[in-house]
């Protein structure tokens, strides 16, 4: 696989958001698109309030005309194309409804699962179509397991939810989201170019440039916020590439940063519901670092430092898929 192809798809896709963001981050300001902040969070959060968010537009503007542009297309193209755009749209949808009609909440959550199963219901229809392996591979070991399609497409609908809403949880302090997921999509490029998929490679580094473009406005402080348009948009290229490259579970390793965040909410959840006790000052568990005395830039740097360890963790153990 041309690896200057996907370098070049990165430096392209960079080029974009860099281009893109001062454009459309004070057309946000003008239209009033700013952040509202949850009272129950950090204190030092407050003085973000009305920053513009929605900013997952110039990563997903980026990644579509990079990704058209450098990859070939069949039915992982669309796939992946339908994957991003898909549940970024329900993204936007969410954003949309909380800036314009001030509900804090957005769309309800039979509305948000209704989204995110239609587009994985149609992933699964695509998938289908292609004849695409049912096999699951155990990382690092060269074993996998077949229980049909049956158990196999169930298991990616849950699973591109599950990473989606992983994904969204991980946004929450400048930066971390963009910098987590870019390290992740860094290690499913390599895994791509190794399972010779040059859509997904190009799709991993399509949103590697585009994500790290955002981050140059997104870095502490940030200028803008992306959303849930972008944080849901990422979350489906990494499912979806995950799915691709047939290394499903190597995402419990790659997106390990992702599976503790959402990990510390459920646990904070059944905690306080069977016992009345929280374990974490607040979740997701970045908050708690917060709240332990953290700087925001000292979390985000430990956070990327620990997704970088994962990551290559991570393609250590792809060897033996």
């Amino acid at each position: 696989m041309d690896f200057g192809l996907i370098l070049l798809t990165i430096g392209v896709s960079f080029i974009l958001a860099v281009i893109s963001a001062p454009l459309l981050i004070p057309l946000l300001r003008r239209l009033k698109f700013g952040q509202q902040i949850r009272g129950e969070g950090p204190q030092s959060h407050q003085k973000k309030a009305g920053t513009p968010t929605m900013g997952g537009i110039i990563i997903i503007l980026a990644f579509t005309l990079a990704f058209l542009k450098f990859s070939v297309v069949n039915t992982d193209f669309y796939v992946l194309l339908i994957s991003t755009l898909g549940f970024g749209l329900v993204g936007f949808l969410d954003d949309y409804i909380k800036i314009v009609f001030k509900r804090s909440l957005g769309l309800t959550p039979n509305q948000k699962m209704f989204g995110q199963l239609l587009f994985s219901g149609i992933i699964c229809a695509l998938l289908i179509s292609e004849g695409h392996s049912t096999a699951i591979g155990i990382p690092g070991t060269g074993l996998s397991f077949d229980w049909g399609p049956w158990f196999y497409y169930p298991f990616i609908i849950f699973m591109l939810i599950a990473i989606t809403n992983a994904v969204n949880f991980t946004d929450g302090l400048d930066g971390l989201l963009s910098g987590i997921s870019a390290i992740a999509l860094g290690a499913y490029a390599v895994v791509a170019m190794q399972a010779t998929s040059l859509p997904a490679a190009v799709c991993a580094a399509a949103m590697i440039g585009a994500v790290l473009g955002f981050l140059v406005f997104n870095a502490h402080p940030a200028k803008v916020f992306m959303g849930d348009t972008g944080s849901l948009g990422i979350g489906g290229a990494i499912g979806a590439i995950a799915i691709i490259t047939k290394s499903e579970l190597l995402f419990l390793v790659i997106g390990g940063v992702f599976v503790i965040e959402m990990l510390s909410v459920v646990l904070q959840i059944v905690s306080f519901k069977t016992r009345g006790k929280r374990i974490f000052k607040m979740s997701p568990i970045h908050h708690h670092f917060e709240l332990s005395g953290w700087s925001e830039w000292r979390v985000v740097v430990t956070f990327w430092a620990v997704g970088l360890l994962l990551a290559g963790i991570g393609l250590y153990l792809n060897k033996g898929l």
